[in-house]
C-alpha cells in the first residue's frame, strides 16, 4: 500500500494538534475500553496490514523489471522492510487479540480493486506508483494517526517511515527523463492518474466500515468536522504536488 515516503515538510501535519487532547492523550488500555474506538482501530491496522503486505508483494514483483541487478537488489531490500512493517501489526493485532487475517480481509477487495486498475506497465511506472500513488494514501494514514491513542499513533507512524523509496525512486525517474524527455509527460499523466484513484480507494475504504467512518466524522475519538475533511485533504494534494515536483514532474 505504501512506499512510506512523505516530502521534507510532512512529518508535522499542519493539522496535528499542538496538545493531544481526548482519546489522543490515552493509551491503549483506556482508549480500547470504548468498543467502537476499539473496532475502529482494528479495522484501521487490519487495512494497513494489508497495505504493508501487498506492498510486500508489488515491490518484490517491480524487482523482476529492474534493469539492473543492484536496482533488484535495492528494491529486494525496500521490500523485506515493508514485510517487517506488516509483521509489526499483524503481531500488534494478535496482541490485542484480533486474528490479523479476519481484519484484513475486509479491505482486501478495495486494495485489489485500486492495484488492477493501476497495473504499471514497465519499471519507471512501478516506480512511481509506489512513490506518488502509495505515499498518497500513507498521507491519509498519517491524517488520522494524529487523533489516536498514543500506543495505536506510535504504530501506525512507525511503519509509515521512510523505506528509502522515496530518495530512489527520484534518482530513477530523474534520470530517465534527462535521457528522454518524452518520458516526462508519460509519466506526469499516469501519476495523476494514480492521484485520482489512491484518493477514490482510501474513500472507499472508509465509507465501506462504519467504525472507521464514524470515528473520522468525529462520533469517536477527536474526529475531523467537514470542514477539517476538506483541508486533510488539501494537504494531502499539496504533499502530492511536491512530489511531483521532487521527480521532475508536472502536477
Amino acid at each position: 500500500m505504501t512506499s512510506s515516503d512523505k516530502p521534507d515538510n510532512a512529518a508535522d501535519a499542519p493539522g496535528t494538534p499542538a496538545g493531544h487532547t481526548g482519546v489522543a492523550a490515552m493509551d491503549w488500555t483506556a482508549a480500547s475500553a470504548d468498543p467502537q474506538y476499539r473496532a475502529a482501530v482494528v479495522d484501521l491496522l487490519g487495512a494497513l496490514a494489508y497495505g504493508e503486505l501487498a506492498a510486500f508483494e508489488r515491490l518484490a514483483e517491480d524487482a523482476k523489471l529492474a534493469p539492473t541487478l543492484a536496482d533488484k537488489a535495492e528494491l529486494a531490500k525496500m521490500a523485506s522492510a515493508e514485510f517487517h512493517h506488516f509483521e509489526r501489526l499483524r503481531d500488534r493485532l494478535a496482541g490485542i487479540g484480533e486474528e490479523p487475517t479476519r481484519a484484513m480481509e475486509p479491505f482486501v477487495a478495495a486494495y485489489e480493486g485500486f492495484h488492477k486498475q493501476t497495473a504499471p506497465s514497465d519499471w519507471l511506472e512501478g516506480l512511481v506508483k509506489a512513490y506518488v500513488g502509495d505515499s498518497i494514501a500513507s498521507d491519509f494514514y498519517r491524517e488520522v494517526a494524529v487523533r489516536l491513542d498514543s500506543d495505536t499513533r506510535a504504530l501506525v507512524l512507525t511503519v509509515l517511515d521512510d523505506t528509502g523509496h522515496g530518495g530512489f525512486a527520484v534518482e530513477k525517474v530523474r534520470a530517465a527523463i534527462d535521457a528522454d524527455p518524452r518520458v516526462g509527460g508519460r509519466l506526469a499523466l499516469w501519476a495523476r492518474r494514480l492521484m485520482g484513484e489512491a484518493l477514490s480507494q482510501s474513500q472507499r475504504v472508509v465509507a465501506d466500515r462504519d467504525a472507521l467512518s464514524t470515528m473520522l466524522v468525529g462520533g469517536v475519538a477527536d474526529g475531523f468536522d467537514l470542514a477539517e475533511v476538506g483541508r486533510m485533504f488539501s494537504r494531502i494534494t499539496e504533499a502530492h504536488t511536491k512530489r511531483m515536483a521532487a521527480l521532475g514532474l508536472a502536477a
